[in-house]
């Protein structure tokens, strides 16, 4: 985050800590957000690794486990100003920048924008011919992460370079839907992210970074509400 030119998540932490001690909540006010992000629940196997650095997403995958504490989210994101995208403490200003995706996850933020289909008619084909295998023969738009760890958790040891590209996509559709950008279920990623990933070249080329904070503004928006109780998105970047 930026703090008047000055980058420092510590200082965030101590400030917005003292902004919680400082003030007592009135009865009723107070609301625990329920966090939406599910770490990848299996060892990243080295074979991987190649071709996660292809696709721009080697750095992100080091990612193993976090502690989120939703008592400072909660403070941020009352701190939060639709209006202008900036934290609004009691000291001074803050946000969270391209710079701080860049430097943090090293997703490329100067890229091609992310965009496609959302609805795949044949969802099962382009299951199979992307990952191997499909969840389902019928219609679907999500992937389950229970699935998704089923199948790519254990790579055979006679993978053929075509198999480890299979286990990659999944791997960083994990990423994507788990960590880097969580929806409202919590326990899904949407199958409009896999065309993204049929050319692991191709996919660095895309600005993740850019989509990843837009996402992550609007959810604080979103999230600003106060009958809301839940809040996802890229929360490890709070």
């Amino acid at each position: 985050m930026v703090f008047n030119g000055i980058c420092g998540k510590a200082l965030l932490k101590v400030m917005v800590f003292s902004d919680i001690c400082e003030k007592k909540p009135l009865k009723g006010q107070y609301r625990v957000l329920r966090g939406r992000v599910n770490s990848v629940g299996f060892l990243l196997d080295e074979r991987l690794i190649p071709y996660l650095e292809l696709a721009g997403f080697e750095s992100v995958a080091l990612i193993r486990t976090f502690d989120l504490r939703y008592d400072l989210i909660f403070a941020l994101v009352e701190r939060w100003r639709s209006e202008t995208h900036i934290f609004h403490l009691p000291y001074r200003e803050c946000t969270i920048t391209l710079e701080d995706i860049a430097l943090q996850l090293g997703l490329p933020i100067d890229r091609n924008m992310v965009t496609g289909i959302s609805l795949i008619s044949r969802p099962a084909t382009f299951c199979y011919e992307l990952l191997g295998r499909s969840p389902s023969e019928g219609k679907f738009t999500s992937l389950r992460f229970s699935w998704l760890k089923a199948n790519f958790e254990h790579l055979p040891s006679t993978a053929n370079e075509w198999e480890v590209m299979q286990a990659t996509r999944a791997y960083i559709m994990h990423l994507i839907g788990g960590v880097l950008m969580p929806d409202a279920n919590g326990s899904v990623v949407h199958l409009m992210y896999l065309p993204l990933l049929s050319n692991l070249h191709n996919t660095r080329s895309y600005s993740w970074g850019s989509a990843l904070l837009a996402m992550l503004y609007r959810e604080l928006c979103r999230t600003t509400d106060p009958s809301t109780m839940d809040i996802g998105k890229c929360l490890i970047l709070l």
